[in-house]
């Protein structure tokens, strides 16, 4: 039973998500915050897919303890991809309400992925091996966390002071997102069951990519 909720819920998720961002990249209609949210969102769902669709072929065969090889490549990839997709992030914001120099917020910015993406390739997380060690996990989602309450805190104040209706959301998705992603980190290795709050951590992540969807399709006329 397990295999096949899954799978379907994880096929609806990637197909969703990539349709829109292909969507919103046809869409944009020259609005370059619409094309950025859009790749954003294809940067989810096919970096999503390296992790979601070997785990997939795994419950529906011969178990998850049998591509540890492939689903640990996945899981790295995915690492990498959700890094991007928060730098992208970032700049929709600056498109979305014209932000123009502070260099040192998007050294910021960049700095956190850079390290990021640094800490994920470090050979120590041994991402290959079915005893990763959770320290390494730590490491790596520090930075990650940090550029995560970044964005945060910058898409709850501008959406605000702008009195965005469409985006006031937006914080609050990228919240509920790091909310359930983790206790996973922390505790899931040991309480299998709280890997559980990835469903409503990847529904966080929807809800994220149908805020710019409707966005654009509100404010760019004859949009998709």
């Amino acid at each position: 039973m397990q295999a096949i909720v899954e799978t379907l819920f994880d096929a609806v998720y990637l197909i969703s998500v990539i349709a829109i961002g292909i969507l919103m990249i046809r869409g944009s209609k020259g609005e370059r915050q619409f094309r950025l949210f859009g790749w954003m969102a294809v940067v989810l769902g096919a970096g999503d897919s390296f992790h979601l669709v070997p785990r997939a072929v795994a419950l529906c065969t011969t178990g998850l303890e049998n591509y540890t090889v492939s689903l640990g490549m996945g899981k790295c990839i995915t690492s990498l991809t959700m890094t991007v997709f928060y730098v992208l992030l970032y700049h929709v914001w600056r498109q979305r309400y014209t932000v123009s120099g502070r260099g040192s917020l998007t050294a910021a910015v960049y700095i956190l992925a850079g390290v990021r993406i640094a800490l994920c390739l470090m050979p120590q997380n041994r991402w290959l091996s079915v005893d990763a060690p959770l320290s390494w996990g730590i490491y790596r989602n520090i930075p990650f966390a940090l550029l995560g309450l970044l964005v945060i805190v910058l898409f709850f104040r501008s959406a605000k002071e702008h009195e965005d209706k469409a985006f006031r959301w937006m914080w609050l998705t990228i919240t509920l997102s790091f909310g359930f992603y983790i206790p996973v980190v922390l505790w899931a290795d040991t309480i299998p069951l709280i890997g559980m709050l990835m469903i409503p951590k990847t529904c966080a992540y929807v809800w994220t990519v149908l805020i710019g969807y409707f966005a654009m399709k509100k404010e760019t006329p004859f949009s998709a």
